[in-house]
């Protein structure tokens, strides 16, 4: 029999019910970072304009938000961005994402007669874009409080930030933090003595790892944790398994609508962008190197070799290996063709895929870049040494010198290469980002006892019902099972359609 709390979470999401099947290391450390270097006073005018507004900041000063006091139209001063002024214009690309999130949108209506998250405060950690901010200010007309920081320094958009901030959202962020910064922007919105969060909105797991580090205190209170990055998923089962999870939480990495349409499609178009933004060069024959053949890894194949680049690709996995080589690719070890490919981009969601002994056989301008959420997949570690040189030649791209003056070209220090140097398609973010309110709402409500301290996996009715959502968009017609056709499969003819097992 359907809760209490069932019922009201399926009456604002779907006339059918929902029912949740239940569904069974230590954090990494960030290298430590000295600080931002100042951008080179020669970076040419045609080089900053071929930046979008959003992701440029080579016109703002270096100091840190740190030490000015600012505050909103309205008096709110409990933020830190990098300038209240740019509110205006991070409205306008706000509004202009909201026009490609047709499910959070939906979801705003049909909260106008209840607030499904009335009472919950929401501290996030994300990267905070144009299409975060729809979702965060979604989660306020559901009826919640945020705080929120950045989970990736180079990706905030700082007039995006400005205009949440004059909303009434704390946030804490700016693009270019340093790594100090980065801790004490999460430090700030975690707020521990001023206010007391109940819900935790994760990509990466740094948040969380904070709250376990700092304010262990927090976990009495809270309803749950929403994680939707492979890393910190790969964190929460990992206290999961030590005994160490003080709260249930929900995997939306791996749910169908984050695996089969974010990873795969926001990455096939936005690799492109931001190589191009960054480099400028020409990929039609170029020799290509992608480390990984999961959803990221074969959005970033088929782009670039719809281009005409020449592509290999390593794996681990000889599933994945073996998709790799049936799409026409040819899988390699990277120490293989090292010496002769142009560009090498990593999207595995592991560590030191491409270590010292790599970057240095590489050849002459060869371009490094990484795709997946953490940073230590280049090990940048090795790279920071006495006998390197670094130039910053671009806003994240610098060359690396060695002492015979061969150079790579390396993007983002390392780091998320499509929202660190370039913008992501706002439709396949409303699916994610419609995944991850859902899964708050169900956590949120859920009576004590439904979730224990373990890590829940999403039933493929709320993917079928996410991407329902999205289908007016196209004005695609479902075709709707008889129930002779119904029986026959053994399935409801209002789904779900796959089982839950299903990736």
């Amino acid at each position: 029999p359907a809760s209490s709390s069932s019922r009201l979470f399926c009456a604002f999401v779907s006339p059918q019910q929902i029912q949740f099947t239940d569904q069974k290391q230590e954090f990494n450390k960030r290298p430590t970072k000295t600080g931002r270097r100042s951008l080179s006073r020669s970076i040419s005018q045609s080089s900053t304009d071929s930046y979008s507004s959003v992701c440029s900041d080579s016109s703002e000063d270096e100091s840190s938000p740190k030490d000015k006091l600012q505050k909103t139209s309205k008096g709110l001063s409990d933020f830190c961005i990098k300038n209240i002024k740019q509110a205006d214009f991070g409205r306008r690309e706000i509004e202009m994402a909201q026009q490609e999130m047709p499910a959070l949108m939906v979801l705003r209506k049909r909260a106008s007669g209840e607030k499904p998250l009335a009472g919950a405060k929401v501290v996030g950690c994300t990267h905070i874009t144009a299409q975060t901010a729809v979702l965060i200010e979604t989660l306020c007309v559901l009826g919640a409080q945020c705080r929120w920081a950045a989970c990736n320094i180079f990706s905030t958009q700082n007039a995006v930030a400005a205009a949440l901030a004059e909303g009434g959202i704390s946030v804490f962020a700016w693009r270019g933090e340093s790594e100090d910064d980065f801790w004490w922007c999460i430090d700030r919105c975690v707020g521990a003595e001023s206010w007391q969060p109940n819900m935790i909105l994760d990509d990466g797991g740094d948040l969380t790892h904070w709250i376990y580090k700092k304010y262990p205190s927090l976990f009495k209170k809270m309803k749950g944790i929403v994680e939707e990055s492979v890393t910190g998923v790969y964190r929460l089962y990992q206290l999961s398994k030590a005994g160490r999870l003080c709260v249930p939480a929900m995997n939306v990495n791996d749910s169908v609508t984050k695996q089969k349409f974010d990873n795969l499609y926001c990455c096939k178009e936005s690799i492109l962008d931001g190589l191009k933004r960054t480099t400028d060069v020409m990929f039609g024959g170029k020799q290509v190197v992608v480390c990984g053949y999961g959803e990221v890894g074969k959005g970033c194949c088929a782009a670039l070799k719809a281009l005409g680049a020449v592509v290999y690709v390593t794996e681990a996995d000889p599933i994945c290996a073996l998709q790799a080589c049936m799409d026409g690719f040819r899988v390699i070890n990277l120490s293989e063709v090292v010496r002769q490919v142009d560009v090498v981009i990593t999207c595995t969601g592991n560590k030191n895929v491409v270590g010292r002994e790599h970057m240095d056989r590489m050849k002459n301008g060869c371009i490094l870049c990484n795709m997946g959420h953490s940073n230590t997949e280049i090990d940048m570690v090795s790279l920071r040494t006495a006998d390197l040189r670094w130039e910053r030649v671009r806003p994240q791209v610098d060359h690396v010198i060695w002492p015979d003056g061969k150079r790579i070209v390396l993007l983002a220090e390392g780091r998320l290469l499509n929202l660190s140097c370039s913008t992501v398609p706002s439709f396949v973010l409303s699916i994610t980002a419609a995944t991850q309110a859902l899964a708050l709402i169900e956590l949120y409500n859920a009576p004590e006892g439904r979730y224990k301290q373990d890590v829940y996996l999403l039933p493929k009715k709320m993917d079928e019902y996410v991407a329902s959502l999205h289908l007016s968009t196209f004005d695609a017609h479902l075709t709707e099972l008889n129930d002779d056709q119904a029986k026959y499969l053994g399935i409801s003819k209002h789904g779900p359609f796959k089982p839950n097992y299903y990736r």
